[in-house]
């Protein structure tokens, strides 16, 4: 045994015999679990943290079960440090838990707001700090920047200790460039060229005239779309094969750019075969359908066409109440002789009748505000035209969003339906307190309150104040559409407007006559057919129309206090005859009525329709004033392709005086210079403020002398000091046309909407006024005591003519011809002479200037301007700039270049 022992154990020992030493037994480890204690938890108890894992008193404690407890704990996100010992059976849990979020920040995020990011954050003040939940909110910040088209973007976040364990979080954002669309490749196109393919698609290349759009910034959403749009454009060409293998696009290596390649398969180009119509529904037969298809056999296919087919069978069956009805094209294609043969298939459908009108979502209009709008009522036959109607009266309100739709649901039975209008309001008040510049009336203050939904009964409730340097103005209005709930619509208006008017000199404005307008405006309207209505109104108002007196006024008496005294009057010569004549009080009492003709599919905004206004009003009922004046408006809406809205619009006007105030031989019209037609800046762009029309032209002059001294032509002292006053006319016509251009998203979102306009009209037709034209007259010189003439020499400060030798006043100054004075007459027909000097030389020269006055613009011919403007809703108000040249004007016209709005209505 021995021996044995000692060759297992492989140690070489004596041979001898020795006695074994004593061995003491090995003690099984007791890993019982006694106890458990948990160190370092602030805000979490023990018993909490205890909960997440799965060690017990009494169990086994093992490496694994060590292990396991770990990793729960770190799973519940709770801790940024744990470590687990034992000690006998007592296992103590150590834990560092993670800090408390105090606030969260932003930095580096121009291109987007921080209120468009927030909500990409899950964190929050007061959460627990987790690195998982950092980094999901990176993510979905970068994707934002993604979908904004900025592909560079990256985003650090950074995290600041504070006391009592809590951290702030800082999102440091890196925007980087947007990426563009550097180059778009097609291959595979051999019918269209690159270029024509590029054209339709929704993503254009980086070119630098892109600067207002989006569209040459890579979207992965429009990648698919652009698919979609060359599909569509071949199949409108015939080419019912073609296909898109493959759409790749690339980031270049410093993430700036994209380059996107198509590979694509047009295939063969196929003709329209066959087409006919089979009808299951008792009101359309093949026969009739058939004919008026817009697509004949041998014409190349059209999928446009054939959708458009599609729908309009669906409308046509509608108009006759069969809402469901079912039209499916069947295709049958032949590739040996290239033609698509079509069957369009109406199944059979019941008629349907309207079971009930539901509209949902107006929290504050008040739902027959919406029922009124509808074309059909519960229980009538189903026309789809009427329901599109009412979509598009429901959307001109203004209550709700544009694209609103009306739903087509099954009834409780075949042939019932319910139409579901689902509205979504908006703000209907408004509130503008506002201060801009524009260029008719320099700065602006205007302060409105307006309620278009008042009371949520449909109810309109205005009040504004507005100052400007020629203008001020306070109004009220009150608007009921449905008057006791019937289709009678009533309003009132109460204004006061104090109108500074004036006339250029030079380029500077200055302020002619004040008129002072008082009075009220009631109206009533009612319609006659769908699109047709009348209305009838009724206004009284009071005007006064005053000059400076001591600018305008003659100083009769020489008491030297001008305008102040009775005797003192208008000055013709200063003022001019046709502002003289417009002096006074005077009242207007008149009635009116208007027939409009409106089909347009929103009036807010529109797009299709066309509207015309037909008005007459009559002054005369009691009052001063009298006169016929009747106006005609009208204008179309339609959109010629894509997103682009084109427009044509005009109106006329003409005023026929009901009394006789003078003569032509007096220069006074018949009907007052307050009450005639004025056009220009805005009406028609590329003039000035009235800058279209008849007026009268003031030009400040001087005598040119020959050699001998005498005076022999005037000439003008100075162009920019000369006098422009717009006097107005009886008729006047208006001509406008404009498209409205389309720009990308970015634009849109900025409140961009570029168009191109030509304006054309003019106002003509008044009493050519007596002109202001001083003549100048003979040589000034003093009767001797021998009754010979002595020439003045010069004048003094008071203009009185004195002699240079003795500085004596002449005291019955004479006129001989081929002198240098200038004569006029006063207001009581008097003349008043003034006299010029000579010079040390003998030389006479002028004293005093004087003008001519000249008459322009009394023409029908048309004054044209073309151009480009561009409406802005700024975050200080909306704004309006148009660039315009005149290319059709008259003598006397005063064009304008450019022109802008700020803060005012357009």
């Amino acid at each position: 045994m021995l021996l044995s022992g000692t060759i297992l154990a492989g140690i070489s020992v004596p041979a001898y015999a020795q006695e074994a030493p004593a061995v003491e037994p090995v003690l099984p480890v007791d890993n019982t679990i006694r106890s458990i204690v948990v160190n370092g938890s602030q805000r979490l108890e023990s018993g909490t943290v205890l909960s997440y894992m799965k060690l017990r008193v009494g169990q086994t404690y093992t490496q694994e079960a060590a292990d396991q407890a770990l990793k729960d704990l770190f799973e519940t996100e709770l801790f940024k440090d744990v470590s687990i010992r034992n000690n006998a059976g007592a296992v103590v849990i150590e834990v560092v838990e993670n800090p408390v979020i105090n606030r969260i920040l932003l930095e580096g995020n121009k291109r987007i707001k921080e209120d468009k990011i927030r909500p990409e954050i899950r964190l929050a003040p007061r959460q627990i700090f987790t690195r998982s939940k950092v980094r999901a909110d990176v993510a979905r910040i970068v994707e934002l920047y993604k979908r904004k088209g900025r592909f560079a973007a990256s985003v650090e976040p950074k995290m600041v200790q504070l006391d009592q364990n809590r951290v702030d979080i800082v999102f440091e954002v890196n925007e980087g460039p947007k990426s563009k669309v550097q180059q778009i490749n097609i291959i595979g196109n051999e019918v269209f060229s690159d270029g024509k393919l590029r054209g339709e698609m929704a993503t254009k290349q980086a070119r630098f005239y892109r600067f207002f759009s989006s569209s040459d910034t890579y979207d992965p959403d429009r990648l698919a779309f652009d698919q979609q749009k060359l599909r569509q454009f071949y199949l409108t060409e015939g080419y019912a094969d073609f296909r898109v293998i493959s759409a790749v696009a690339e980031l270049t290596p410093d993430k700036k750019d994209f380059i996107i390649t198509y590979v694509v398969e047009e295939g063969d180009r196929y003709k329209f075969g066959d087409v006919t119509v089979e009808s299951e529904i008792r009101d359309f037969t093949s026969e009739t359908l058939t004919p008026l298809l817009p697509m004949k056999e041998g014409d190349f296919y059209n999928a446009k066409q054939v959708e458009d087919t599609v729908e309009s069978l669906s409308e046509t069956a509608g108009l006759f109440g069969y809402a469901f009805a079912d039209v499916r094209p069947e295709f049958t294609r032949d590739k040996e002789t290239l033609t698509m043969g079509i069957n369009f298939q109406v199944a059979e459908s019941d008629r349907v009748y309207v079971e009930r009108i539901d509209i949902n979502g107006n929290t504050l209009t008040v739902d027959k505000v919406v029922r009124r709008e509808f074309r059909l009522n519960e229980g009538d036959a189903f026309n789809s035209f009427q329901v599109k109607r009412s979509a598009n009266r429901i959307k001109s309100l203004g209550f709700f969003q544009d694209e609103l739709e009306i739903e087509q649901k099954q009834g409780s039975a075949p042939d019932r339906i319910i139409l579901e209008a689902n509205v979504e309001e908006r703000a209907t008040g408004e509130l503008q307190l506002s201060a801009g510049f524009s260029s008719v009336e320099n700065f602006i203050l205007q302060a409105s309150v307006r309620q278009r939904n008042f009371r949520g009964k449909g109810q309109e409730l205005r009040a504004s104040v507005s100052y400007s340097s020629f203008s001020q103005s306070i109004e009220f209005g009150f608007t009921e559409p449905y008057l006791f709930d019937r289709n009678i619509a009533v309003g009132v208006d109460v204004f006061r407007r104090d109108l500074n008017s004036f006339n250029f000199v030079g380029n500077d404005r200055e302020t002619t006559f004040e008129q002072l307008t008082t009075g009220f405006q009631v109206r009533a309207g009612v319609p006659i057919t769908e699109y047709l209505s009348a209305s009838l109104r009724y206004g009284l108002s009071f005007d006064d129309v005053t000059l400076d007196r001591d600018l305008f006024f003659t100083d009769s008496n020489s008491d030297g206090d001008r305008g102040n005294s009775p005797e003192d009057t208008c000055d013709p010569l200063v003022a001019g005859r046709f502002l003289c004549d417009a002096l006074g009080k005077r009242t207007t009492s008149s009635i009116g009525a208007s027939l409009i003709y409106d089909d347009r599919d929103n009036r807010v905004r529109p797009t299709r329709g066309q509207t015309i206004v037909g008005s007459l009003d009559f002054a005369g009922l009691g009052g001063s004033v009298k006169y016929l004046r009747g106006r005609l408006n009208a204008a179309k809406y339609w959109r010629p392709f894509g997103q682009f809205i084109f427009s044509i619009s005009g109106e006329a006007g003409y005023i026929h005086p009901l009394e006789n105030r003078g003569s032509a031989a007096d220069g006074i019209d018949d009907v007052r210079l307050t009450d005639r037609f004025f056009l220009g800046e805005p009406q028609i762009r590329g003039f000035g403020i009235r800058g279209v029309g008849p007026r009268v032209v003031r030009n400040f002059t001087q005598p040119a002398l020959d050699d001998d001294g005498n005076p022999f032509n005037q000439i003008i002292i100075n162009e920019n000091q000369r006098t422009d006053d717009a006097i107005g006319g009886r008729a006047y016509y208006l001509a406008r046309a404009e498209l409205e251009i389309p720009l990308g998203s970015g634009a849109r979102e900025l409140g961009l909407r570029p168009s191109i306009f030509v304006d054309a009209g003019a106002v003509f037709k008044v009493t050519t006024p007596i002109l202001q034209n001083p003549q100048f007259v003979g040589r000034l010189q003093e009767r001797d005591a021998n009754g010979a003439g002595v020439t003045i020499g010069r004048v003094d400060d008071a203009g009185m003519p004195v002699l240079d030798e003795n500085d004596v006043q002449i005291q019955d100054p004479v006129f001989v011809d081929n002198a240098l004075g200038f004569l006029r007459t006063d207001p009581n027909g008097n003349a008043i002479i003034t006299p010029q000097a000579t010079d040390a030389n003998g030389n006479p020269f002028p004293v005093a200037t004087t003008f001519t006055e000249s008459f322009f613009g009394d023409t029908a011919s048309p004054r044209v301007s073309v151009g480009i403007g561009v409406n802005w809703n700024s975050p200080f108000g909306p704004f309006r700039i148009d660039v315009a040249r005149a290319l059709l004007k008259e003598p006397g016209d005063d064009t304008k270049l450019f022109t802008f709005n700020v803060g005012t209505q357009f």
